[in-house]
């Protein structure tokens, strides 16, 4: 491999090199930096997150711009204001003996006054999300008509998050003749689209295959009901004492819903997503680099601007709606030559996805058993044990050295160890000792995502009078439902869409909101009826007792039912669930106590 002097960077930015501690280039800068060096080209850079694309386009972007110049020269264009920040602080590092070098992150969420007042004092390179630069230009804040470089970092992100308009309307805005260059994780079709129309002739470098996850992570998957979802996610924690991670949810509420719980249950946890206020977030990620927070739980868009090397694993509560999403998700760990663990928790009605993520990444998952209790409490133990090991003496203890041992005076060596380790090894003993077995034989039912339902559940079964001819598909209808009672997308379930007709749950607690909300609802003009169903399997027929609605045909309500189309669970049951802040009864662990409280770090 070579160098960064044999790349053909200046004496100003090699010194900055050095005292960034950087010794050799990454693959992506290796073949990158020297082609746009030597060359005024268009590129398109395919690469994982974490494997040094800033550097590949920021050191010769900042070798070419006149730095004498206040004029705006380079553009760059990210998904989310913190890797629009993260971007602004690292070329400013690169830069820092360019003398006149000004760096300017554009962003939403701060003042756009500001913003302003610092590109009008002169700034060479402008850093921009594209909604608040977008903005910008049509206030005439900024002029980027003269720029010679722009960036299009993420790109595959700034499409998902539906910035495809903005893009297009704020590169109409720039020169023909400058050089774009594309960084992307992934290559879908519509990153191909915006390449094709905005560069020329661009030249295409590749780290790895397309798509493909980086090798220093490792893939595996836990097959868990529906329901013991969040119970899976505590023990994995559990099973990992020094985990250092970020655990990613489908929406915000149930980023929200997840890090609470956690907290509740004494993990050193924090949420991330789109409704926190910038003062918010910036705190919770200065927690999280200081190691402050152990569980990072995050939405797919805010964590776009994590850019910790030290993340152990990354945990997939929920699988993305994109399949090509994961590919980000699990770059977050195994960075800057480090490994990491990519772990999903699924369902059996998910297990489908995860053959398409292989294919998609070109890595094979590992499928792994949850934990038991045996097992959390000698990994805990131990990693109690290694931790006073290797702890330096304190010699202030020494004064207290004559007290302590007079207390201790009748007490024996392995006595004494078996005293000082149970102060912690109880509580989790206690704890796991009757926990349930959580792991699913893959050819089994899931509680919530197969057909059957006891006598005895706790949930209610309902029939609908919409269905897929009316344009709803099992995850349409639930988030149909989850919005207008106001529910959690957990608390709908076993979602089945008909023709005509549908049937869902939710717990019993809600059966009288369920039924007083559709009472006199209109939809598009059209009343929806809701009843409860006789059958609890999702068939048969309604339960006539509210009226209105006589017996269904048998023929229209029963039969098979589609996976394809049944939904799945993923319920974090709080009153079920495996322990919490004060003890919970719950019926599969027999009144299993409160799970300990974990130590901060």
């Amino acid at each position: 491999m070579s160098t960064f002097q044999d790349l053909g960077l200046n004496d100003d930015l090699l010194q900055a090199i050095t005292d960034l501690g950087f010794t050799k280039p990454s693959e992506v800068q290796e073949k990158a930096i020297p082609i746009l060096l030597e060359s005024e080209t268009d590129l398109v850079a395919l690469a994982q997150t974490g494997t040094g694309k800033t550097a590949a386009f920021g050191f010769p972007m900042l070798e070419k711009i006149d730095v004498s110049s206040r004029t705006t020269q380079g553009l760059i264009l990210s998904p989310t204001r913190e890797l629009c920040l993260q971007i602004t602080n690292e070329m400013k590092l690169y830069g820092k003996y360019c003398k006149g070098l000004n760096v300017v992150a554009v962003y939403g969420g701060s003042s756009i006054t500001d913003q302003a007042r610092e590109i009008k004092r002169g700034a060479q390179i402008i850093v921009a999300t594209p909604g608040r630069m977008k903005d910008m230009i049509n206030r005439r804040l900024v002029d980027i008509s003269k720029i010679q470089y722009s960036v299009l970092d993420e790109a595959d992100e700034m499409l998902n998050m539906g910035f495809k308009e903005d893009i297009t309307d704020i590169l109409s805005h720039t020169p023909d003749d400058k050089n774009t260059w594309l960084f992307s994780a992934t290559m879908p079709r519509e990153v191909a689209t915006i390449a094709k129309k905005f560069m020329h002739s661009p030249q295409e470098i590749t780290v790895g295959n397309k798509n493909e996850s980086t090798s220093n992570v490792s893939h595996e998957y836990y097959l868990v009901n529906s329901r013991d979802r969040y119970q899976a996610l505590k023990r994995l924690a559990d099973a990992n004492p020094d985990i250092f991670s970020v655990v990613f949810c489908r929406t915000k509420r149930d980023t929200q819903k997840v890090a609470e719980n956690l907290i509740e249950d004494g993990y050193n946890a924090g949420a991330l997503h789109g409704d926190l206020s910038q003062n918010q977030r910036d705190l919770v990620m200065k927690s999280f680099r200081n190691n402050q927070i152990q569980m990072l739980v995050a939405t797919d868009v805010a964590a776009r601007g994590i850019d910790v090397d030290d993340i152990t694993h990354v945990i997939n509560y929920q699988l993305p709606d994109e399949i090509e999403t994961y590919t980000h998700r699990s770059g977050r760990t195994g960075r800057a030559g480090k490994t990491g663990v990519s772990m999903v928790i699924v369902s059996k009605s998910e297990v489908r996805k995860i053959k398409s993520i292989e294919r998609i990444i070109k890595r094979e998952f590992e499928k792994k058993e949850i934990p038991d209790g045996a097992d959390i409490c000698e990994v805990q133990l131990m990693s109690l044990a290694n931790k006073i090991h290797n702890t330096e003496v304190n010699h202030e203890i020494d004064k207290h050295l004559t007290s302590i041992n007079e207390l201790f005076a009748d007490t024996d060596k392995d006595e004494l160890i078996k005293k000082f380790f149970s102060v912690e090894f109880t509580r989790f003993y206690n704890y796991y000792q009757k926990s349930k077995n959580l792991n699913v034989a893959e050819g089994s039912r899931d509680r919530e995502g197969g057909r059957d339902f006891s006598k005895n559940s706790n949930s209610t079964r309902y029939f609908i009078n919409v269905g897929s001819k009316d344009g709803f598909d099992w995850m349409k209808l639930k988030d149909f439902l989850k919005e207008v009672l106001e529910l959690g997308r957990d608390d709908v379930f076993k979602v089945e869409v008909k023709d005509s007709f549908s049937f869902f749950n939710t717990e019993n607690e809600t059966k009288e909101k369920v039924l007083a909300f559709f009472t006199d609802f209109k939809h598009e003009g059209r009343f929806v009826n809701v009843e409860v169903s006789e059958n609890r399997g999702g068939g048969g027929r309604r339960n006539d007792r509210r009226g209105g609605g006589g017996r269904r045909d048998d023929k229209r309500s029963g039969g098979k039912r589609d996976d394809k189309k049944g939904g799945y669970g993923n319920r974090s049951d709080r009153r079920r669930s495996e322990g919490g802040s004060k003890p919970r009864r719950s019926d599969s662990d027999n009144g299993a106590v409160s799970r300990p409280r974990r130590s901060r770090r």
